[in-house]
């Protein structure tokens, strides 16, 4: 007899929201639903997308970066308290954090120096 295990809390989220057609702002970068919120990155080539968007996201809510990157690069959440997440370079990497404080907080790439997004916090 086999048992199957259960995919993972962050696994079951993604399938969630990502099979979901609300987005948070249009673009096709942000998902919405009701359990959380979806940022994909990507970084490519010295270039990373999205860049400089906002993003609107309520009170506690859970936030998920997926990312994909070509290269190694650390983003850094500028809330408080900050977030920081090692990216190597490779596919299918997942972030998660909330922010619990209203205001607008960046996502910045550390090593290229570039805001990703701007979270709008209400």
């Amino acid at each position: 007899m086999s048992l199957t295990r259960p995919a993972g809390l962050a696994g079951a989220l993604l399938a969630v929201v990502l099979s979901l057609t609300a987005c948070a702002t249009g673009s096709t970068n942000f998902d919405a639903g009701p359990v959380g919120v979806v940022v994909k990155i990507t970084e490519q080539d010295g270039t990373i997308k999205p860049s400089g968007d906002t993003v609107k996201v309520e009170k506690g809510q859970e936030i998920l970066l997926l990312v994909s990157s070509d290269a190694e690069d650390e983003i850094h959440v500028h809330s408080d308290p900050e977030h920081e997440f090692d990216v190597k370079a490779e596919d299918d990497q997942e972030f998660t954090f909330s922010i619990d404080d209203p205001g607008t907080y960046e996502v910045e790439s550390h090593e290229l120096g570039v805001v990703i997004v701007k979270l709008q916090v209400s």
